[in-house]
């Protein structure tokens, strides 16, 4: 197959100068550290999107970014040393994000709501992922998950879900002090610059590219609406973490809603776990894969009693391994300890609330639209077929069609049923799930060179797995 041909010359071209276990000076390790800290792109998006849709205070916005960087910091060290041992990034995963966001916006709900079912669902999906011999939960999971179709059907499904935050606060509300041209203009700045230097730049200005284009938006804003810097020179230097910050309330239905949300990113890293190792030729057993997925869960378990967002694998920063060709888990490590200690320091995570709304959100229409476009791509390896089309197709409209059902036909449907209406990623996917299990074939992997062991099994058709060409 073109997957183990793919995968047979990976290994023998050697895609790792530096391997998984090499260790490198302090500086180079600073440095790696860095570039993967600024290639982590919803780390500088989603927290200031979820504060100011709910109007909390600058200081309760910083909190956010402090908290999720801290938890990402956390996970990722955990992963680089002592559970998974490969050089993986956690980031914030945008379902968490999309979830927090909309449960937390229901009537009767809350943040406290929120983050009390959300740490609830993350206890029942850690003891789910107990890394155990010869039992394989995940592995039950990956047989459904493991297809593309369902892969880049679930990638649109998220963004479809979190796309109303991204343009229509670019424009902004009348009451907005620089709608509507001040809010577009700054706005298509920072997306230019971001574009400007993800096409053109080079390999360094690439990795800062966010950064530089919430900085030059937010200079262009600040010409015509002046911009306040006291909240930042007043702040103190440390952020203290705080035990449910903002409240702590469970409601059986959300914990049902957030276990759903939390499944399918574990799943899915299954597959970038498999990949990178391989690149570093490391053998990984079904027992250290099943450590990795743990870590997430316990990932999602500590960011919903300080208050931050769930961890997933970065495809982003697995893309930074292949262009450096430096695999060491210890550059990982570093990124770990610069999160940490960027989280913790309260007057870097003020910097970032400063940014304008517009700002913000003109940079997440872009990346959204950037990761929408993949999961396009994802879907096509997909060998297209009448039950394929069904299948795909259904999902898609049923998890679209559920952001348009009138608020009135929404209040008389019980609460669960309007959550899953209003939730693309849990409408949609569960749709996709169920007919892609009684429609279409599950892919097999019995010529693939690879030692999957006790329940867990490997994407073969991914296309993060495949080089460009035909189809499989």
């Amino acid at each position: 197959m073109a997957v183990n041909a793919s995968m047979k010359e990976a290994a023998a071209s050697g895609v790792f100068d530096v391997g998984i276990n090499d260790s490198l000076p302090t500086g180079q390790l600073l440095v790696l550290g860095l570039q993967n800290v600024f290639g982590m792109t919803g780390m500088f998006v989603f927290p200031g999107l979820l504060g100011r849709s709910f109007n909390l205070p600058p200081e309760k916005i910083a909190y956010l970014y402090g908290m999720t960087f801290a938890v990402c910091g956390v996970i990722t060290v955990l992963q680089s040393v002592l559970l998974l041992r490969l050089p993986i990034i956690q980031g914030p995963y945008a379902g968490s994000f999309a979830a927090i966001m909309a449960v937390g916006h229901l009537q009767g709900g809350g943040l406290g709501a929120a983050y009390g079912s959300f740490f609830v669902a993350s206890l029942f999906w850690c003891a789910l992922t107990i890394p155990a011999h010869r039992i394989s939960f995940i592995g039950l999971f990956a047989r459904f998950l493991r297809a593309p179709i369902i892969s880049g059907m679930m990638v649109m499904l998220v963004i479809i879900q979190i796309s109303n935050v991204a343009f229509p606060n670019w424009i902004g509300v009348p009451s907005n002090p620089g709608f509507p041209a001040v809010n577009i203009l700054a706005g298509s700045v920072a997306v230019l610059v971001i574009i400007g230097a993800m096409v053109w730049g080079g390999a360094g200005l690439r990795r800062a590219a966010i950064l530089a284009g919430l900085a030059v938006g937010t200079a262009c804003y600040a010409l015509f609406r002046p911009i306040s810097f006291a909240a930042v020179s007043s702040a103190p230097l440390l952020v203290t973490p705080q035990g449910f910050p903002f409240g702590f309330s469970v409601r059986t239905d959300l914990v049902i809603v957030f276990l759903l949300v939390l499944i399918p990113p574990g799943i899915g890293s299954m597959a970038m776990y498999q990949m990178v190792a391989d690149w570093g030729d490391e053998k990984l057993p079904a027992e250290r894969m099943a450590q990795g997925v743990f870590g997430m869960a316990m990932g999602s378990a500590l960011a919903a009693i300080v208050g931050g967002l769930s961890t997933i694998a970065y495809p982003d920063n697995i893309g930074m391994l292949r262009a450096t060709r430096v695999g060491s888990r210890y550059a990982t490590f570093a990124a770990g300890v610069l999160l940490i200690a960027l989280g913790g320091f309260i007057k870097f995570d003020m910097l970032l609330v400063v940014v304008p709304q517009p700002i913000i959100s003109a940079a997440a229409t872009l990346l959204f639209g950037i990761v929408f476009m993949h999961g396009v791509h994802m879907l096509a390896n997909v060998d297209w077929d009448d039950r394929k089309f069904v299948v795909a197709g259904l999902a898609v409209l049923v998890g679209l069609g559920g952001l348009f059902v009138s608020s009135e036909v929404l209040q008389t449907m019980p609460l669960m049923i309007r959550l899953i209406v209003q939730q693309p990623v849990i409408s949609g996917g569960l749709t996709l799930v169920i007919l892609h299990s009684i429609l279409c074939k599950i892919p097999s992997v019995p010529d693939v060179e690879i030692p999957i062991q006790r329940g867990i099994t490997l994407d073969t058709n991914d296309s993060r797995l495949l080089p460009k060409g035909p189809r499989v």
